[in-house]
């Protein structure tokens, strides 16, 4: 047996989480956009660009920028050790900027960091992180929309049970189903793009006054902060936000919802997909270990898993927007993970629901079937307007009301005679609703 100490060795080997018990976000774009060398390459990204926002307002030479931007590869620095150290002062940058600042050199390694502050660069780095996976997460958002149209648009008349508080209330259409979905895709869609498009980078120094910059020769360090984001392709701080945290409550809210807008559509599919009820399937699904027979819906549960999950994380975030003073202790730092997790649950969540939308199988037959398993109840709401104005409001539904208590088929009834009751002729305004939902661009 390996011994425990080499056992733990071998266990912290690779630098990112492999995602054993995470198959939601496990081997997406998302999980490599927010792994640990993706994390250290934003964390280099804005050290070097501080160092070139330096540069071009003439607080640092030319070569300054050159050497640190030539040095900011992740590649060249240890994971492992980097992390280890991040402990003793809270946080990886303190133990990064020495090592960056040795593989600069000695000549410009004294502009490696100059007049920022370890949260400077961790907020601006998270950031960076945030915007890269976001882009992600638009593309797959995008074409989930795309493929949810087209169902909307080849199902707008196909009728089938609408379900209020799990039973039967009158005919829907499939198509308005998938409108609603992508309705909501959409939603989330511009949730994402507004904040993609407000993150903002981080600098202030110390307390969030600027004075170092000064003190280095910036006549106005705020002209700084703008260059700096610019070259992070960032949104210039109106303030440094060390305690106002609203770039990151904005992330919580866009990811939180975008997770319960795609879970919404899981459990949708979930329901109609199971045995007895089987409206719709998805396009291939998952085996079970002991039983041969079983399609398991694997992307709307792993889809559903993360809308669940994604609350509580965001929970975390916003209750991190109570911080203290000009720095926090704890409030950041209690940032980093959850904000990972999310953009991790978010960014795998978007990968099913692709998978799941251009794969979804839907059986018009199987809902006309079940369309009739009330035996013409289901447009009972529609009889109860056609025969008010003849037998009066009460005694129309004092005769539903028995023929109901009674079970036997609508169209047996003597009093229904020459009244429609075919369900697919009860959708209401479903068609021109799908219609005006697929006009959204």
């Amino acid at each position: 047996m390996t011994p425990p100490a080499e056992r733990a060795e071998a266990e912290t080997d690779d630098d990112t989480d492999p995602g054993l018990l995470a198959p939601g976000w496990t081997g997406s774009p998302a999980a490599s956009a927010t792994g640990d060398t993706a994390y250290l390459q934003a964390l280099l990204d804005a050290e070097a660009a501080l160092t070139r926002a330096q540069t071009a307002l003439g607080l640092a030479p030319a070569e300054a920028a050159s050497a640190v931007s030539e040095a900011a590869d992740a590649g060249r620095f240890d994971l492992r050790a980097l992390a280890g150290r991040a402990r003793a002062g809270g946080n990886p940058v303190i133990p990064l900027v020495g090592e960056l600042t040795k593989a600069v050199g000695k000549e410009y390694g004294p502009y490696v960091h100059r007049g920022a502050t370890s949260q400077d660069i961790m907020d601006t780095a998270t950031m960076l992180v945030a915007v890269r996976t976001l882009d992600l997460v638009l593309g797959d958002l995008g074409r989930t929309e795309r493929a949810l149209a087209r169902l909307a648009a080849e199902h707008r008349d196909t009728a089938m049970p609408g379900r209020t508080l799990t039973q039967h209330a009158v005919p829907t259409t499939f198509g308005l189903k998938a409108a609603g979905w992508r309705a909501l895709v959409l939603d989330a869609r511009d949730r994402v793009s507004a904040v993609r498009d407000s993150l903002p980078a981080q600098l202030g120094g110390a307390a969030g006054t600027l004075a170092a910059f000064r003190a280095y020769g910036a006549s106005d360090p705020t002209a700084l902060a703008a260059t700096y984001a610019r070259e992070l392709g960032l949104r210039a701080p109106g303030l440094p936000w060390h305690t106002l945290r609203t770039p990151v409550a904005d992330l919580a809210g866009c990811l939180a919802f975008t997770a319960g807008a795609l879970g919404k559509v899981a459990v949708d599919v979930l329901t109609l997909s199971r045995t007895e009820i089987a409206e719709i399937a998805e396009g291939s699904g998952g085996g079970s270990s002991a039983m041969p027979h079983k399609s398991n819906p694997v992307r709307s549960t792993l889809i559903a898993s993360a809308a669940r999950r994604a609350p509580q994380l965001a929970a975390t975030l916003y209750g991190s927007l109570a911080a203290e003073d000009e720095r926090p202790a704890g409030a950041w730092h209690a940032e980093w993970e959850p904000l990972r997790e999310l953009l991790r649950l978010v960014g795998g969540a978007a990968r099913d629901a692709v998978e799941l939308a251009e794969g979804l199988r839907v059986r018009p037959d199987v809902m006309r079937e079940h369309l009739d398993l009330t035996r013409g109840l289901i447009v009972s709401e529609r009889l109860s307007a056609e025969l008010a104005p003849v037998l009066g409001r009460a005694r129309a539904k004092e005769l539903l009301t028995r023929l109901a208590a009674e079970g036997r088929p609508l169209a047996e009834a003597p009093e229904l005679a020459d009244v429609d009751l075919d369900p697919t002729h009860y959708t209401g305004s479903a068609g021109a609703l799908t219609d005006h939902a697929l006009e959204r661009r």
